[in-house]
């Protein structure tokens, strides 16, 4: 099968390849199938790219990568809804955001983690019941130093 994506071109894949979101992800309620691509080998970065609308991608990533300490608790009720089980093979991944041109303010959310069964490709994106997280958490912690005046 192939899609015509608007920001990769024609895009093959099987019916294996097909992640399948049955409640969508929030904003988008009514888009259910997605597929996982890798746009550039050896980053922690992926495209969410929407089969149904081929024109809507999200840029995720692993966040364990990007924030190593990151360590959510998924609800038991999510985890029964995804059939998810400590043997279960899984992903987590977060949705980016990068403003043009700033890469160093690239922030992710951690507060909507999406959550696929990669044994059954059935995902779900959940909102944490977690102060520690939030939807803008900035993977590059500013770090920069204002010169001290010297004395003349």
């Amino acid at each position: 099968m192939t899609i015509q994506g608007t920001r990769f071109g024609d895009i093959e894949y099987s019916a294996d390849d097909v992640i399948a979101f049955p409640d969508g992800i929030i904003g988008f309620p009514d888009l259910h199938s997605y597929l996982l691509l890798n746009h550039k080998p050896n980053t922690p970065f992926r495209w969410l790219q929407s089969i149904e609308q081929p024109t809507l991608a999200f840029l995720v990533a692993f966040p364990e990568v990007l924030i190593p300490e990151y360590a959510p608790e998924i609800d038991d009720s999510v985890a029964r809804e995804l059939q998810i089980t400590a043997e279960t093979p899984k992903l987590l991944l977060t949705t980016v955001s990068i403003p043009a041109g700033r890469p160093n303010d690239m922030t992710t959310n951690l507060l909507g983690p999406v959550i696929i069964n990669g044994a059954t490709m059935v995902g779900k994106q959940v909102v944490l019941q977690d102060d520690a997280y939030t939807v803008r958490h900035r993977v590059f912690q500013t770090t920069e130093k204002v010169a001290e005046p010297t004395a003349a």
